[in-house]
């Protein structure tokens, strides 16, 4: 079956950006791995704010190594192009750099999967789709659904893609991460382990480390204070920095953006994201097809970037059966690989494609829609 989801109607809403306020101390890479509530319905999102906050599973700080930031060359010219560019104090980021500690996890978190290792998809999505997460997804649903709806008619995003997003990042805010933002991403942006990407994940971790530094001031807020994953990500949807600053909405009207308290800025900032990356209203995500053995033109069709390209007549001139798809609409081809057995093959709309900017991983945008259909099913039974 096609991976298709509703839509509903549209309301009003506005969105206002004033930056995180005040964060405790406990924020999404894609490295593996982004609006105003009605007056009529602001009461009952902080009624059902209240009512589902999750058991959060606080792992144990890991608190780093002292090394001096501020006698690394490299970070002594960072500190100089935020002094210049953004006008932050030179003491005042010395006494920060100062404080900041090296984190050796999250190097070793975020090096790459040996390339000896088959992929396996069904592993992957054992993972995530399971009881877990599915029970906790409906338990979800159900406090949140005015948000989730409004999401889903502002945006075009539907409620279950949502879900399973703030479902495979996080269990619904159960497991938003530990680290010290400012220890993961300085160390990254400076010590980024040897890989072929190297000088380019470092350029993205140094942007971001600017970012929570601008974030930190517009908030009012300690940068130490920040909190989240090993590589910086925060909140219930493991939002980066730079993308709270430039996607995340105040979706429960309370005048603050605030990933790690309010679900309801969640529900929000995720279908904001989405539909900035090039979500179409309406839209499906994913077919299941076969591909021919004899005609295996399909396969010069595979890993052609992140975007839906092929028309209806291409797939099937290059050896691919398909079901009945809507008319006019493009498509990529997804290999799923399952280590030994068989590859599982779809093809993929831009919706799909989507999905992959938020974490640029088939095996994370197939999780995710069947995490959320999973939940949806459930709920409805």
């Amino acid at each position: 079956m096609p991976i298709t989801l509703p839509r509903l109607t549209v309301l009003s809403s506005t969105l206002l950006l004033i930056g995180l306020c005040a964060l405790p101390p406990a924020l999404h890479a894609a490295d593996a791995s982004s609006q105003a509530q009605p007056a009529r319905n602001k009461a009952t999102a902080k009624k059902s704010s209240k009512k589902a906050q999750p058991k959060k599973k606080v792992a144990p700080e890991d608190q780093g190594e002292f090394v001096n930031f501020n006698e690394w060359k490299e970070v002594g010219r960072f500190i100089d192009e935020m002094v210049e560019r953004n006008q932050f104090s030179r003491s005042d980021l010395n006494a920060l750099f100062a404080q900041t500690r090296y984190l050796d996890t999250a190097i070793q978190l975020i090096k790459p999967a040996p390339s000896n290792k088959p992929k396996n998809w069904a592993a992957y999505r054992a993972r995530f789709v399971e009881p877990v997460r599915i029970n906790a997804g409906v338990e979800f649903w159900n406090s949140y659904g005015v948000a989730l709806a409004r999401a889903e008619a502002q945006y075009g995003v539907p409620m279950e893609i949502i879900v399973g997003i703030i479902g495979v990042e996080t269990v619904y805010g159960r497991n938003t991460g530990n680290f010290r933002a400012m220890d993961a991403i300085t160390t990254l942006a400076f010590d980024y382990p040897d890989t072929p990407n190297r000088e380019a994940r470092m350029a993205f971790f140094r942007g971001e480390l600017e970012n929570t530094l601008l974030l930190a001031r517009e908030a009012g807020i300690d940068p130490l204070s920040l909190r989240g994953s090993y590589a910086g990500a925060i909140g219930w949807p493991q939002f980066m920095p730079g993308s709270i600053r430039e996607y995340a909405v105040d979706f429960d009207g309370d005048g603050k953006i605030d990933l790690r308290n309010s679900p309801v800025d969640a529900i929000g900032s995720v279908a904001h994201y989405l539909a900035v990356h090039g979500w179409q209203r309406g839209e499906p995500v994913a077919f299941p097809v076969t591909v021919s053995a004899e005609n295996r033109q399909w396969e010069g069709m595979l890993n052609q970037g992140l975007e839906a390209k092929y028309t209806e007549e291409q797939l099937r001139a290059a050896g691919i059966t398909v079901p009945a798809l809507p008319a006019g609409m493009r498509f990529g081809l997804v290999d799923l690989q399952n280590g030994t057995g068989p590859t599982e093959y779809w093809i993929a709309t831009n919706n799909f494609y989507a999905i992959t900017q938020y974490n640029r991983s088939y095996f994370y945008a197939m999780s995710v829609a069947e995490l959320g259909r999973a939940v949806a099913s459930a709920r409805n039974h």
